[in-house]
């Protein structure tokens, strides 16, 4: 890159624009290849894009990338990075300048994936039938029943839907001279379309006035078909569609949770289904429910225990007999992965020529599997410019740090050994130079190398590519440094028309009017909502018993202390320490309340997870920070208003379904539980001095409590407030006539007129509730409620949540 252009950019002020490092277009080193034509133009494609990085000043475009940086962090996108025997949530990491792709372009490549993905559909065919590939020399023996991802129980199981495949995605690279390969396959469950759209979002916001400008093709219709060839493949009468995760450890969760909500259909784990008369069914509220289209996103051997791995403890055992009776389409199939193999590349120009009469289209980066002497003399002629890696490996040779190895750091007598000793096990590929991609570093263009993952889906009109896709974008200049556990980055990618594109959604352009009926809950997801709205409600009851203890602490008088004592003993209970500013007890709570809520991803907007987050994020802050007294109680009340806002945005905008009963239920039952806690150890007669204005103050009724009654506290008139007055919130009575209301709109509440066991605990409850009195509601009596409460919530949970 011109120093001289580098040294300017440097003079300019923050507010003028800035040089960055493109004032001219030539062919040299420094200059990314996708920019300019091998004669040393810019590519006109990209005039308006550099000319509007060009004309931006520094704080210009930080407010432009921090745009696209905040939606991706409001919007909760993340990735799982592994290492060190941990996982850990990781930003996502957006590479701010889109690569931009001419439709013409684009649409020379169309048909070569399309071909591709037919050829593999073709050979996966053959490795579960008749084997022909094999028995006729094709295909090495080895290479097939030697492959973990040859699932031998799925030989002769032919898919009910009559095809394989039915979503792809395949890694591939263009070189400095304008020829694109094929990196590597995805067939086994692809990850990223989610996240292209992510990254669409994002960048479109970063340069909204460039996109708006620019004919880019979107990118909804591609999902929108997708998700109605899914559609079109269930019984219309009673089937259903879900994806199938491996759960929120998973490294692509979020990715897996965000396409169930835009496609509107279910995401389940392996526990949530079952095997019944032939047929995969979903355990909801409701009962069993059949399931006839599960998307898989978690690898084929760990999906049954039964017939596949023994290990698996994320599968259904049962599912491979699903499959072999036709009661189920798996989209990909099981056993797909073994198409991922570097060793098959080898061989996919012959089998291409042999299965379809045709040379491929797009050709692989070249490969030599070393098993034969033939493969093994080309290899050591060509050791200068060679990877080794893993025959049976799977994705680029070097997203796995320490699987690969460059030929040219051996010598060739060391080579010679390796491939005699281990020839059999090991793939031979190109050391591929990779084209460079714009990628902006401290506000500087710089290239990077880049590969594109395009995805292709089958449709109810045959494959249909994604007109975009997701783009991989170096750490550096060197092309193994792709990976994002290495480093790299990811891009949007716009296909750029030169007319103007229509206009897409995922809503059909015409049709009949139909509501929609809301889908089964999962009795899983039902668990995780009932235990959120408990430990949401826990975390605020326990946010306003340490505030008080430490408003107390701070006003001081040895009179205050039985009552901190016993304000302490109720702590304790939950294993909170009062003496500490924010208690490790109350932070366990709240990280158990995003654990649970991180199991439930798919049913959550983007703000209350957010929101959830936040909380989250300063109580930890905050910890260790404030002292005791004054300080903690101020830090405790604006934790208590981040959990109001996160109450009201959960609360008031959730569609009024069973989810949303299962939280509520969850919030009433610990609310009513706390309060005859409180009740009980605070309204009694024995208790401290000050007790029952502490009681009023828990229970947030502070100024009911004046408007109501003339007189000063008493049991009576605390009691009448905070136990007995339907009108109330925060009353005993009101949660229970409110969890009453929320269990008879459960399905099977009741049959026939009876009630079920659930029903006539929560009737006996309501009934002794609403009929006491201040004086007939004794500490026993409350502790008794207390129990009643539990009660009923074991038979909730035996009812509908196991």
């Amino acid at each position: 890159m011109d120093s001289t252009a580098g040294a300017q950019g440097a003079a300019d002020g923050p507010g003028k624009p800035r040089d960055r490092g493109l004032s001219a277009y030539r062919a040299l080193p420094g200059v990314p290849d996708e920019l300019v034509t091998p004669e040393g133009r810019l590519r006109p494609l990209w005039d308006p894009l550099i000319a509007h990085l060009q004309g931006l000043s520094d704080d210009a475009l930080t407010r432009a990338t921090g745009r696209a940086d905040q939606y991706l962090r409001d919007s909760g996108v993340f990735y799982r990075q592994y290492g060190s025997g941990q996982s850990v949530e990781r930003p996502w990491p957006l590479s701010h300048v889109p690569v931009l792709i001419d439709e013409a372009d684009w649409a020379e490549l169309t048909p070569a994936l399309i071909q591709r993905a037919d050829l593999l559909e073709a050979v996966m065919a053959d490795l579960y039938g008749e084997n022909r590939l094999v028995a006729e020399g094709h295909l090495p023996p080895s290479l097939v029943a030697g492959n973990p991802e040859w699932l031998r129980p799925l030989v002769g199981v032919r898919p009910a839907s009559g095809h394989f495949l039915h979503f792809l995605a395949f890694e591939i690279g263009r070189g400095p001279d304008g020829r694109w390969w094929v990196l590597a396959d995805r067939t086994q469950a692809p990850s990223g379309a989610g996240y292209a759209l992510e990254n669409r979002v994002a960048t479109s916001r970063a340069y909204a006035e460039v996109f708006d400008g620019l004919n880019v093709h979107r990118l909804a219709g591609f999902f929108r078909d997708f998700r109605d060839g899914l559609l079109g493949l269930r019984d219309p009468r009673d089937g259903r569609v879900a994806i199938l995760t491996p759960g929120p450890l998973n490294e692509t969760y979020f990715e897996q949770a965000w396409i169930a909500r835009y496609l509107g259909v279910s995401l389940v784990q392996g526990e949530d289904l079952t095997v019944s008369d032939g047929r995969l069914m979903v355990r909801t509220i409701s009962g069993l429910r059949p399931l006839d289209v599960l998307w898989r996103r978690l690898d084929g051997s760990y999906a049954d225990p039964l017939e596949l791995n023994p290990a698996s403890r994320i599968g259904t055992p049962g599912l491979v007999s699903v499959l072999r009776q036709g009661g189920l389409t798996m989209v990909n199939s099981l056993g797909s992965g073994v198409l991922e193999t570097r060793a098959l590349m080898a061989f996919l120009p012959n089998l291409a020529r042999h299965l379809t009469g045709a040379a491929l289209a797009m050709p692989n980066i070249a490969t030599w599997w070393c098993g034969g002497a033939a493969e093994r003399a080309q290899v050591m002629a060509a050791q200068d410019r060679l990877v080794l890696s893993p025959a049976l490996g799977t994705g680029l040779p070097f997203d796995r740090q320490g699987e690969s190895t460059a030929t040219a750091t051996l010598t060739p007598a060391a080579l010679a050994a390796r491939l005699a000793a281990d020839g059999a096990d090991l793939v031979a590929q190109e050391a591929v130079t990779l084209s460079t991609t714009p990628a902006l570093i401290d506000g500087q263009i710089v290239p990077r190398p880049m590969s594109l993952r395009v995805f292709l889906a089958r449709t109810p009109g045959g494959w249909q590519v994604m007109q975009g896709g997701f783009a991989r974008i170096g750490a550096s200049e060197d092309p193994t440094a792709l990976a994002m556990q290495r480093g790299g980055s990811a891009a949007d990618v716009w296909i750029v028309s030169k007319d103007e594109v229509p206009a897409v959604s995922m809503v059909a352009a015409s049709g009949p009017y139909r509501r929609a009926t809301p889908g089964a809950l999962p009795a899983r997801a039902a668990d995780n909502l009932f235990w959120l709205g408990r430990y949401v409600e826990r975390t605020e009851g326990l946010i306003r018993l340490l505030r008080a203890r430490h408003i107390r602490l701070a006003e001081g008088g040895r009179a205050a202390l039985p009552l901190q004592k016993q304000m302490d003993a109720l702590l304790a209970s939950y294993d909170v320490d009062g003496a500490v500013g924010l208690s490790p007890g109350l932070l366990d709570t709240l990280g158990a309340a995003v654990a649970t809520a991180g199991q439930v991803r798919d049913r959550f907007s983007p703000d209350g997870w957010s929101a959830l987050n936040d909380l989250d994020k300063s109580a930890r802050r905050l910890a260790g920070k404030v002292a005791p007294g004054d300080d903690a109680a101020r830090a405790l009340s604006a934790l208590l208003r981040k959990l109001a806002g996160f109450s009201g945005l959960v609360h008031e905008n959730m569609y009024r379904f069973f989810g949303w009963r299962f939280l509520s239920i969850g919030r009433q039952l610990e609310r009513g539980s706390a309060m005859s806690g409180v009740l009980a150890a605070f309204a009694d007669a024995k208790a401290p001095a000050g007790s029952l204005d502490l009681c009023i103050e828990l229970g947030d009724s502070v100024l009911t409590h004046r408007r109501r009654f003339s007189v000063g506290s008493s049991r009576e008139t605390v009691i009448d407030l905070l136990a007995l007055d339907p009108m109330n919130p925060r009353s005993l009575r009101h949660l229970i006539d409110a969890l009453s209301e929320q269990v008879q709109a459960l399905p099977g509440a009741a049959t026939h007129g009876q009630l079920s066991d659930l029903g006539r605990a929560m009737l006996r409850t309501q009934v002794e509730i609403a009929t006491a009195t201040p004086e007939s509601l004794t500490t026993q009596g409350l502790q008794d409620l207390r129990g009643a409460l539990a009660g009923i919530s074991d038979l909730l949970t035996e009812a509908y949540l196991r």
